[in-house]
């Protein structure tokens, strides 16, 4: 990282879906080994927000940096490359059914035709607790397994940023708060995290283990929470 690199900035960023504004005049800047996390109603935007920040949407209005970078003049190849250094963890978790979950996981060093070290995703697999489930086949996983083979798969290219969108929404509170640990550790470990969810609980539990600030999405804008929580 550079100093005083953004790694995500939005100007005046506004995104239209053709029916009217979902999000309008977002300024702000994630810096680097930052910890933040994005609430607001369902349907306000927080899917679109985590959208724009690693460059699947473009921004109607105003600007989206990515690691300084203007999103909406980048190429596809350059999109991709930007998209290496940020881990993705979706709200509902795609896996290709017929391929053991260590085949999962590497899935993004494969497409990018990148060699894998067997002892690298070994202790990938092992951190996420799932070592011994390596030949699993994905429909046989539970939702927390699978919320964690998708934090595994996200983070191994070695991000520099981790967006994650509602990853407790399908799991209990204990595996709510064993993912929340990873991402703390992922955090100490110098990355940017940024998780949308709507659990208060969560967000509680987290500031009491690294400094997170909250984001609430409120008629279309995005405003720093106060100490309300």
């Amino acid at each position: 990282m550079h100093g005083g690199e953004r790694v995500i900035a939005f100007e005046n960023a506004a995104y239209n879906y053709g029916g009217g504004e979902l999000l309008s005049e977002v300024s702000l800047r994630l810096a680097p080994g930052s910890f933040h996390f994005l609430t607001g109603p369902s349907g306000s935007g927080k899917t679109t927000f985590l959208k724009l920040a690693y460059a699947e949407l473009l921004p109607t209005a105003g600007h989206v940096t990515i690691f300084d970078r203007e999103v909406r003049g980048l190429s596809r190849d350059e999109v991709a490359r930007l998209r290496r250094r940020v881990g993705v963890v979706h709200q509902d978790v795609q896996f290709l059914d017929h391929l053991p979950l260590a085949a999962n996981v590497q899935l993004p060093l494969t497409v990018s035709g990148r060699k894998s070290d067997a002892r690298d995703l070994g202790d990938l697999l092992q951190w996420v607790g799932l070592a011994h489930l390596s030949d699993a086949l994905p429909p046989s996983l539970s939702g927390g397994e699978r919320q964690r083979a998708a934090l595994a798969r996200a983070v191994i290219m070695g991000p520099d940023v981790i967006l994650a969108d509602e990853p407790t929404g399908n799991v209990d509170w204990e595996m709510s708060l064993r993912l929340l640990t990873l991402l703390v550790e992922l955090n100490r470990m110098g990355k940017t995290i940024l998780v949308a969810t709507h659990d208060l609980n969560l967000i509680r539990q987290a500031k009491n283990q690294v400094p997170a600030r909250v984001l609430r999405i409120s008629r279309r804008r995005i405003q720093l929470a106060g100490a309300d929580l």
